[in-house]
């Protein structure tokens, strides 16, 4: 008997609330500053002098790999001097190469150059003697409209002369270096539109695409198998940008183009809608007909979508999601906006910070240190849900579990970009509830947090403040914070994903990454119930048993998920399915292989890209509608009709 009907057999005798679905994650997947996410390879990035030797070289060639400075042709690794190295080799050759264009650094000029970006500069003209001003024009760049103070005298077919009085504005084309050069950029060397066809798709959506193939490749599970597992509306996806797709060829390209003397495309404003995430993977990766949605929380975007697709399976409407985002906001506009809000950390305040005439680029973002800002990072974070018993029925690996995610708003406020009381109440609510599921002791002494950490003098007081209270609340002592915002910047909508991605890592490994871009903890962060490393720390002995993610956006969106380590979902999935446990600990081993293959595979470069665009379409004269299912062709199973009436006592 498979581990769903066991689970609908024990769930008619207890109540529905005791027996929810438990979301656990089987598969992860992105990319970020710090490379790939799936097989914790960005993970072993931020720790990599924690690593034993043999990790620390397999992280350095992989992401060499990556980075297109070494590729693998089945026998020995080849550089683009046509050398022939062993895995050591390149190890020792390109080490340099590689920590140094990974993690947050002065942005790279294949993006844009920071020191030249275009644009114009209103200018007014004056006549010398209060007379006109008169300049040649060809007739076929005369504007549509011509303005009434123009006098043209046209001298021939082509040509004709302008006269305007005394003055006239004109915006001249010129160039002006911006306020902040770090970035959380990709790592050099990897661009995402050469992985696939990727035609005129902004960057952000490459990202998408590349991070759900991550994401659902890691699984060791095909996806045509595990579709065919589950009715066609029990699967959802989440993914979500809240910049829409801001690159030339979406939202920015839309809105810059007349201004610009170019022509708006078919595609732009299409592209640069926020859903276009969900979109692209619902249309192009899986093909799904099931539940959709793009929620947006300002920079807690990701926890907005992971809170809808845990609620969905908890409830049963959707027994496997797909839950992201990604952004791209490496782009000029967007960095000059937030550094018009103050919010960014510009080359002149980390020189004043740091009494330098030249700014560290490297260690730009200080989370809980004497800080100036935030950095922006560009990023895609994926992972996969599933209920409990179809990851039991499937064999899936478990790699932890989201059992829920809280979200609150500020209240009244006087700044909409200032922070307010809401993240106390998702703060609080997650941990009570984590205390409610795995037990008071194991959250005491066996949790820890990933702190939203943004590198502001704001942030660094009220989140700290924040965790100390509810701390004190719970009695808790020595809390182990991080910030992932070191490494990789903030990629906004992706951010806590990247929070999730990196807390997966510290249960693989048992190490919490240090916040190692700051000397010291600033005196006023609140510290006498947390502890704040600034170098990794080893927790093999204080194995951790929940992470907390935590994430604050602009306008008030505070989200707060509680993660439950691998360990803990195994002993919580032997007592429910006790049953069948033996069998699926087999069936695991086999799921366990497929993935280390993908690994492997993506390790030495061979990443694979799921796009399926141009494949045939399903005809709509071929669905077969009854009064009690819809039959699609191509799908295995039907969507039947939930013909309950949950108001029955009411009618």
């Amino acid at each position: 008997m498979c581990a769903y009907l066991i689970l609908c057999e024990i769930n008619s005798k207890k109540s529905v609330t005791s027996m929810q679905a438990l979301p656990v994650i089987v598969g992860f997947g992105g990319y970020n500053a710090a490379g790939r996410s799936s097989s914790h390879q960005a993970f072993r990035r931020l720790v990599l002098e924690s690593l034993s030797p043999e990790e620390q070289e397999q992280t350095i060639v992989s992401l060499a790999c990556l980075m297109k400075l070494v590729s693998w042709n089945d026998q020995f690794y080849t550089d683009y001097q046509e050398d022939s190295l062993t895995q050591t080799q390149v190890a020792k050759k390109y080490k340099d190469l590689v920590l140094k264009g990974t993690l947050i650094r002065r942005l790279e000029d294949n993006l844009f150059d920071p020191k030249k970006v275009y644009g114009h500069k209103r200018v007014v003209v004056e006549s010398k003697d209060k007379k006109n001003i008169f300049f040649k024009i060809a007739k076929r760049d005369l504007p549509p409209a011509i303005p009434s103070q123009w006098d043209i005298k046209y001298l021939d077919d082509d040509i004709c002369e302008v006269g305007i009085e005394n003055s006239v504005d004109f915006l001249i084309p010129t160039y002006t270096e911006q306020a902040a050069k770090a970035g959380g950029q990709l790592p050099t060397g990897f661009d995402p539109s050469a992985q696939y066809n990727s035609c005129s798709h902004p960057r952000g959506l490459q990202l998408a695409l590349l991070g759900a193939s991550d994401a659902l490749s890691s699984i060791g599970i095909p996806w045509e198998k595990i579709a065919s597992r589950v009715h066609p509306d029990e699967v959802g996806v989440y993914g979500t940008s809240i910049m829409g797709q801001v690159s030339k060829e979406g939202l920015g390209g839309l809105l810059q183009a007349r201004l610009l003397g170019e022509r708006i495309t078919s595609k732009q404003y299409a592209m640069g809608l926020n859903t276009m995430p969900a979109d692209f993977i619902n249309a192009y990766v899986v093909g799904s007909v099931g539940h959709t949605a793009a929620i947006t929380g300002a920079c807690a975007s990701f926890l907005y979508v992971l809170q809808g697709a845990v609620q969905d399976i908890k409830s049963g409407r959707r027994r496997v999601a797909i839950i992201g985002s990604a952004e791209a906001g490496l782009t000029p506009a967007v960095m000059e906006g937030f550094t018009s809000m103050g919010a960014l950390a510009t080359d002149s305040n980390l020189c004043k910070l740091d009494s330098s005439k030249i700014p560290d680029w490297r260690n730009a973002s200080r989370p809980f240190g004497e800080n100036c800002g935030f950095t922006i990072g560009e990023a895609s974070q994926y992972i996969i849900l599933m209920d409990d018993a179809l990851a039991v029925d499937l064999g899936a690996d478990v790699h932890g579990a989201v059992p829920d995610v809280y979200t609150n708003a500020d209240g009244i406020k006087r700044s909409i970009s200032a922070p307010g009381i809401g993240n106390y109440v998702s703060f609080a609510k997650a941990v009570a509830s984590a205390v409610s599921i795995v037990g008071k002791s194991a959250v005491c002494e066996h949790s820890f947090i990933h702190a939203h950490g943004s590198s502001t003098p704001v942030n660094r007081v009220t989140e700290s403040r924040i965790f100390d209270r509810v701390a004190k609340a719970f009695a808790i002592k020595d809390w182990p914070v991080t910030a992932t915002k070191a490494f990789v910047g903030h990629s906004l909508a992706a951010a806590s994903g990247d929070q999730l991605a990196f807390a997966l890592g510290t249960f693989k490994y048992n190490i919490l990454p240090g916040i190692k871009t700051v000397d010291k903890i600033a005196e006023d962060v609140f510290q006498d119930r947390l502890l704040f490393p600034l170098e990794d720390l080893d927790l093999t002995d204080r194995k951790m048993k929940v992470a907390f993610i935590n994430s604050k956006g602009f306008g008030g969106n505070n989200a707060t998920a509680i993660v439950i380590s691998p360990s803990e979902v195994e002993k919580m999935l032997k007592a429910r399915h006790s049953r069948v446990y033996e069998e699926y600990e087999n069936l695991r081993e086999k799921t366990r292989q497929e993935a280390k293959k993908y690994a492997e595979n993506a390790d030495k470069g061979a990443v694979k890209i799921v796009y399926r665009f141009g494949e045939e379409l399903v005809e709509e004269e071929n669905i077969e509608i009854t009064s009690d299912h819809i039959k699609i062709p191509g799908y295995l199973k039907n969507i039947v009709f939930d013909k309950n009436n949950p108001w029955e006592d009411m009618c």
